[in-house]
């Protein structure tokens, strides 16, 4: 299994998940979550696990997806638990993930909500 940078402040994640995904790595982008995440994609849909994440970000990117990073809100740690998101460029309405610590001190997406669009009035 191929060696990846860890992400060692929530922040990182964000910058990793870009590089990754213009990369077309969809085995780097999976080893940012936990082995039990949830991922709320696609929309409508909830994908569980690091496997059936890594299984959706290969059909993902076989279609070459470009990323711009956006800069991340800052972060509230509570613990081994943080909140993070960016507010989104492609006018997606809202990202929001739940990260956790791990036990060398690394972070991975526990929980990732990457598009919500506010129900319209």
């Amino acid at each position: 299994m191929q060696e990846y940078e860890k992400a060692m402040r929530p922040e990182d994640i964000t910058r990793l998940f870009v590089e990754r995904s213009n990369a077309g790595d969809a085995a780097g982008v999976a080893a940012l979550y936990a082995e039990d995440a949830v991922l709320a994609y696609p929309p409508g849909e909830l994908t569980v696990g690091r496997e059936a994440i890594r299984e959706l970000w290969t059909k993902v990117l076989a279609h070459r997806p470009h990323f711009e990073p956006e800069e991340p809100l800052p972060t509230l740690v509570n613990g081994d638990t943080a909140p993070t998101s960016t507010p989104p460029g492609d006018g997606a309405g809202a990202r929001a993930q739940v990260v956790r610590r791990q036990p060398d001190g690394s972070w991975l997406r526990i929980l990732d909500q990457p598009e919500f669009l506010p129900p319209a009035r």
